[in-house]
């Protein structure tokens, strides 16, 4: 289980829901659904602060709203892993030996590689 992440803001103790960044040249804040990694230059917001959240003077705050579909896995994941299930399910094929010098004899060779001859 990993350890919940809590809000950036000094003294608060609340779990972080939203991630806050900022685009210095756009003057914009973008505060979106919590990032999957802590970010050293992004700031993990509580509810409270998520809500109260204001920008410098001439900066627009652009808000995302969380992507519902992206709760638990798509129809696509769910076939993905079927098909890797199937795959890691299905016999493997009888791998035929390479010859040998018992079994087969040099006909040629290059190098330290050697090529050998099955009849």
């Amino acid at each position: 289980m990993s350890p919940t992440r809590r809000c950036s803001r000094t003294a608060c103790g609340r779990p972080a829901v939203n991630t806050l960044t900022y685009v210095y040249a756009d003057q914009t804040a973008v505060l979106g659904p919590l990032a999957t990694y802590a970010e050293p230059h992004a700031y993990d917001l509580c509810d409270t602060h998520s809500e109260r959240l204001s920008a410098p003077r001439g900066w627009e705050v652009l808000r995302l709203a969380p992507d519902t579909s992206a709760q638990g896995p798509s129809n696509d994941d769910l076939l993905a892993l079927a098909d890797a299930v199937r795959e890691a399910a299905r016999p493997i094929a009888p791998v035929r030996p390479l010859p040998t010098e018992e079994t087969g004899r040099e006909t040629g060779r290059k190098g330290h590689l050697r090529v050998l001859s099955t009849d």
